[in-house]
């Protein structure tokens, strides 16, 4: 066979490297978008960020000057709905120099604030120079160092602290002692001449501490650990409380009442009694010691009651105010600088435009679900309407992948509480009249249902599914199953009390 050389000409799509920024912006998180742009700021020169902590309105903020709703001058006002705040940024950022945006007074105006930090008298009303010393948050107690604390205190002889060191490093985070005492006795040098009693001694001594419960091998024995210290409750009802809790715990964590009256020969009375006791105890006495730092969501779009309906704007504090250096900018237009700037500078533009892009795109989907889902606004959850991507895609003129990629760790703050934007999509179940029932709303109506319920004698899946039909929802018993757990609303047998 020959072999020839042959040119083809086709046609293809590819993403430009702006079209690929664009995409990876619109999909990124409050959190990773910042990161992003630091990242951004540190790489490119003629970038710079408006609402820097080292920025003019900010130290004028923080000294009390000024109002947090007043434009400072030489800067654009706070930035409207779709506007992500770079009225100045987009002028600049078309590389016409100084007059983009103010960047005069933005590059040159602080020079004239720069001492008022140190002139007497001004902002904090004169003198008091601590009134703006920030508060630091002490570090919390770890459970180790609570238990030591007690141990400095109540042990002296040294061999015994050093046991119940031991027996402490032990410990897990909720306060349980997971490994046994054999297993620790094994490990421990022969030289030391130990001995078992000396290392349950130990034990004994870390049960007796506080928090109550710490130091057990099994929730049984942290939930009696702790019956046993409360003096205020009766004799008979301590007693009562430490049988369920040593012999029928499972029949209890079950809620077979009947077993346990009969095991215990008690009324419904006397079990109600213990039953309140075992309650007051914690199964998890070490979790209150954890270091656990709680997570926070930034709402992207914030929703308000207007006049004619539902309004939707962007939350300012999460729009990063951003436009190209004035320095590097003049210089570039005098030809005075390197042509790598020039590269840097068309990077700039590119990320101000996508991020004016990014956010109105995030505010035109919120604008629709916020139209398509005015009824949950105005009455909650049992007043969802079915709603998929495509429906907002074919309003908007998106296609669904942008749509998703928008409501992915997006969140909306409404009247009701904060909100993921893909919480209003959901699937949907048919109606006796022929209509549709979104999903969420049927999950708000089994919390309703289940809330209302009598305790002595809770509802059980079918009868859920029965009462949904009555009013017009077709629903199968599995389904209502499904949603239950997916609620994490116990069973029937689980719901039910004395």
């Amino acid at each position: 066979m020959k072999q020839t050389l042959q040119l083809k000409t086709s046609q293809h799509l590819a993403l430009t490297p702006q079209l690929q920024q664009s995409i990876r912006l619109l999909q990124l998180s409050t959190l990773e978008l910042h990161q992003e742009i630091e990242q951004v700021l540190s790489d490119n020169p003629l970038l710079e960020r408006l609402d820097d902590p080292l920025d003019r309105s900010v130290r004028l903020l923080a000294d009390g000057a000024i109002n947090h709703n007043a434009a400072t001058p030489g800067e654009a006002p706070a930035p409207g709905p779709g506007a992500n705040g770079e009225e100045g940024a987009g002028s600049s950022g078309d590389g016409e120099g100084p007059e983009g945006g103010g960047a005069e007074e933005g590059a040159n105006g602080d020079g004239g604030d720069a001492g008022d930090w140190g002139e007497p008298g001004r902002g904090n009303g004169g003198g008091e120079e601590d009134d703006g010393r920030p508060q630091l948050e002490a570090s919390p107690v770890t459970l180790r160092e609570h238990l030591m604390e007690q141990v400095r205190m109540t042990c002296s002889v040294p061999r015994d602290c050093a046991l119940v060191e031991l027996v402490v490093d032990a410990l897990d985070d909720n306060g349980y002692l997971e490994e046994a005492l054999d297993d620790i006795h094994a490990r421990l040098p022969e030289e030391l001449e130990i001995e078992f009693d000396e290392l349950r001694t130990a034990l004994s001594m870390v049960q007796s501490m506080d928090p109550p419960g710490v130091g057990a091998r099994s929730a049984a024995e942290c939930l009696a650990l702790q019956i046993r210290r409360m003096p205020s409750v009766p004799m008979v009802t301590r007693r009562m409380a430490l049988t369920i809790v040593e012999k029928y715990l499972t029949w209890f964590a079950q809620r077979e009442f009947n077993k346990l009256k009969k095991a215990l020969d008690c009324d419904d009375e006397d079990l109600r009694e213990a039953q309140a006791v075992i309650r007051q105890c914690n199964p998890h006495p070490g979790a209150a010691y954890a270091a656990n730092v709680s997570d926070y969501v930034v709402p992207d779009v914030i929703v308000r009651r207007a006049k004619d309906g539902w309004s939707v704007q962007l939350n300012p504090d999460v729009m990063p105010r951003l436009r190209v250096n004035s320095l590097y900018a003049q210089a570039l237009k005098q030809g005075k600088s390197e042509t790598q700037l020039g590269a840097q500078l068309q990077e700039a533009k590119w990320l101000i435009k996508n991020m004016r892009q990014r956010f109105d795109t995030i505010l035109r989907v919120a604008q629709a679900i916020v139209d398509r889902q005015r009824n949950f606004f105005s009455h909650g959850a049992v007043a969802m309407r079915p709603l998929v991507l495509r429906e907002i895609a074919d309003t908007l003129g998106l296609h669904e992948s942008t749509i998703s990629r928008v409501t992915t760790q997006k969140y909306m703050l409404t009247p009701h509480g904060m909100f993921e934007l893909k919480y209003f999509f959901g699937s949907h179940v048919a109606t006796e009249a022929g209509g549709e029932a979104s999903s969420t709303a049927i999950r708000a109506l089994i919390v309703q249902l289940t809330g209302a319920e009598d305790p002595k004698n809770p509802l059980s899946d079918s009868k859920i599914a029965e009462m949904l039909g009555e009013q017009g929802m077709v629903i199968a018993r599995r389904t209502v199953a499904k949603y239950r757990e997916a609620l994490k609303i116990p069973p029937v047998s689980l719901r039910k009390s004395l």
